[in-house]
């Protein structure tokens, strides 16, 4: 049994799991993807050998940031998913019967491949979903062109990592990329994204909320618990007329989420010192 190391905060703290073996490594045009089988966390996803998501626990992760903003939304039927190439966001997205229109944009359709081939629990079908419509192909100049408007955006890109260079969504943590999206909003929208984990790697959260406090008249930070990333995985959140209630009653049938751990998400747990 062979033992494998990723990346909490760079080589400054690391976690450490037993893999029974691997089921794929393929070197894409823009990454290598691997999907290990671990005897703990499950199939896990990793991108440049950066740990994406895990059986354990990516039910946590979809959940708060897909559920969350979405319990929150005066209307839920046009979607836009920027990554998420795995299928986790539009499983989670699929589940309102509401929803009438999805665009998912990823730009590497080796990552949709290998999850749909090694973990399709993930996407649970979802990408067979006639709502859904997957785009391949650079998120920059997609909402730049787009002229539609969405009740719910969901940015499930890769980190940029600290002490690393060149990561392919470093275009998608600019002001000018959340300005697009803010355009694309429909009235009472809201835009969330990733932001790291916010205890081991603060910095990520702070750079993300000053980003979206230039873009969104309103915007906030809540997080969940993500053993597999540390502990933690942080979001942020904006909207130009809208905000996301720190409690309120879940509906049955959630993995994760329900009335503790929505107030959790908005508890003073927080990435400022």
């Amino acid at each position: 049994m062979a033992s494998f190391t990723i990346p909490i905060r760079s080589d400054k703290l690391q976690l450490s799991f037993s893999v029974l073996r691997e089921l794929c490594n393929v070197q894409t045009q823009f990454q290598n993807v691997t999907i290990l089988e671990t005897e703990v966390f499950g199939k896990a996803l990793l991108l440049d050998g950066h740990i994406q998501l895990t059986d354990f626990d990516e039910v946590a992760y979809h959940e708060c940031l897909v559920q969350i903003p979405a319990l929150n939304l005066p209307k839920l039927e046009r979607a836009l998913v920027i990554g998420g190439g795995d299928g986790g966001v539009i499983r989670e997205l699929c589940q309102h019967d509401s929803l009438q229109h999805v665009d998912m944009v990823e730009i590497d359709q080796g990552v949709v491949d290998a999850c749909r081939q090694w973990m399709p629990n993930l996407s649970d079908g979802a990408f067979d979903d006639p709502r859904v419509h997957l785009h391949i192909t650079d998120a920059f100049p997609f909402v730049k062109q787009a002229t539609g408007t969405y009740d719910l955006i969901v940015v499930d890109s890769t980190d940029t990592y600290e002490e690393e260079e060149g990561e392919i969504s470093e275009m998608l943590w600019t002001s000018e990329f959340y300005t697009d999206l803010s355009r694309l909003l429909s009235p009472g929208g809201v835009v969330v994204t990733q932001a790291d984990n916010h205890v081991f790697c603060p910095y990520s959260c702070e750079e993300v909320l000053a980003l979206f406090e230039k873009v969104f008249a309103r915007n906030g930070f809540y997080f969940g618990l993500v053993p597999s990333f540390g502990g933690y995985s942080g979001f942020v959140w904006g909207s130009n007329d809208n905000s996301l209630a720190t409690s309120r009653t879940i509906p049955e049938g959630f993995g994760y989420l329900n009335d503790l751990n929505y107030r959790l998400a908005f508890s003073e747990l927080s990435f400022r010192r």
